[in-house]
């Protein structure tokens, strides 16, 4: 058999095994060894699957993950990120549309310790959605507005799509994190007039609410401080060049731990369980990056790259059309796919492509981000939907938050749609 007919039955041979509910990351290890087991043999296939989990788990910015996520599960087992909507709530309530505004706001923030969407959907809707509920908002625009917020998760950092990213992709974190910040940014502000104009085409949706003491806003940001002076230091120091991306991740930890110890809401059962939830989500997350490094060799040794760039090449698409291409099908992966998965997949495809067509490499990374949390709540799967469904299950059915979530898809779109005609300028701006 061909290399090249081996690299598209094994292709085909991922899809079926992940359609058939086959974890991602044992689809990738296995389907890869046999695709170079049938090109280049036994042994060099057993080779490689001996050596490349070591040197891929041994790049030192690997590190990073674990301790970001470190951060994150120390943060949350310390109460540290609970007040993060009351804070919002208190300062921001008096807006139109405050309580929905707070929720995205307190998505931010709670995106800023965590990098990750499903997390920041499910804490943060469990305080919002009731909140807004009991206030008289529409249960379509209060969900809705949860479920979108949550996907500025894997743009804001610390974002683990981000860190994999620039290490599939060999590029800088610090720029993936300045970009994804900034578009992080833009995405909330968005979101945020999106609730604005609901607001003014529907004031009844959204009752206003009475307005909050200045001692009751103080007592509320003196309850989530510590979080801010974190993330300052963290990110402020890495920004700045004080520190690396791995370095931020493990100052991040240790400050979680002393804020957590200091204020005594940290106690050692904690920190075992943040440690053994850090190891989980690690180790998962290290089996299907593993995956994807030997399933990009097994790309390249087959020549399936090569094949597919050759094959967009002779359509004689422009650049625009390559890329909203492939924005459609990170969109359709981004629907029943765990980001990461759908990302690490796709990498050994379409990187070589970008660098046929010239697209930056970084740019590419923050577009790629972007679709995927969008997938997170697209009809009719969107996995952020049905989590904000699972905590709210009582009060609204599946259909009312789909509903809810088109006029942030429209913002969604918009944003994509002048990222792709602006690449040039923004990456630009990066560097």
């Amino acid at each position: 058999m061909e290399p090249i007919t081996i690299g598209v039955v094994s292709l085909s041979a991922v899809f079926g095994l992940i359609l058939l509910r086959v974890p991602i990351g044992v689809t990738l290890i296995a389907v890869s060894f046999v695709g170079i087991y049938a090109i280049i043999g036994e042994r060099a296939a057993f080779s490689m699957l001996s050596t490349a989990p070591y040197s891929f788990a041994a790049n030192w910015t690997l590190s990073s993950v674990p301790m970001f996520l470190l951060m994150g599960y120390v943060s949350y087992h310390a109460g540290l990120t609970k007040g993060l909507f009351n804070a919002a709530r208190a300062w921001l309530s008096w807006l139109p549309g405050g309580l929905a505004i707070s929720s995205l706001a307190g998505a931010g923030g709670f995106a800023a310790v965590t990098g990750s969407s499903i997390a920041c959907s499910a804490a943060i809707g469990r305080i919002a959605v009731p909140e807004m509920h009991k206030t008289g908002y529409d249960i379509r625009l209060a969900t809705g507005s949860v479920a979108a917020g949550g996907t500025i998760g894997a743009l804001i950092p610390p974002s683990l799509i981000l860190i994999l990213y620039g290490i599939q992709a060999q590029v800088s974190i610090t720029k993936l994190f300045l970009g994804g910040l900034i578009i992080g940014l833009v995405s909330l502000f968005l979101y945020i007039l999106v609730v604005l104009v609901v607001y003014f085409l529907a004031p009844k949706s959204m009752p206003r609410t009475k307005q909050v003491s200045f001692e009751e806003r103080m007592a509320a940001l003196k309850e989530v401080w510590p979080v801010l002076l974190m993330v300052m230091i963290v990110f402020g120091g890495l920004f700045s060049g004080i520190f690396t991306a791995t370095e931020a991740g493990a100052v991040g930890a240790v400050i979680s731990l002393l804020i957590g110890f200091g204020n005594r809401s940290l106690s050692m059962r904690g920190v075992g369980e943040s440690c053994i939830d850090t190891l989980l989500a690690s180790g998962s997350l290290f089996i299907i990056a593993i995956g994807a490094n030997l399933f990009t060799r097994l790309v390249s040794l087959s020549g399936l790259s090569h094949f597919i760039g050759s094959g967009i090449e002779s359509l004689d698409l422009g650049v625009v059309a390559v890329l909203l291409l492939i924005s459609f099908v990170y969109l359709a992966l981004g629907m029943f796919l765990e980001p990461v998965g759908a990302m690490l997949l796709t990498l050994p495809l379409f990187l070589p492509l970008m660098a046929t067509y010239g697209v930056d490499v970084i740019w590419f990374g923050l577009l790629v981000a972007k679709l995927l949390e969008m997938g997170m709540i697209t009809p009719p799967v969107g996995l952020n939907v049905f989590v904000i469904h699972s905590v709210a299950r009582d009060i609204v059915r599946l259909e009312q938050i789909f509903y809810g979530i088109i006029p942030f898809l429209i913002a969604d779109f918009i944003l994509v749609g002048v990222m792709i005609l602006t690449r040039d300028m923004y990456m630009g701006f990066i560097s």
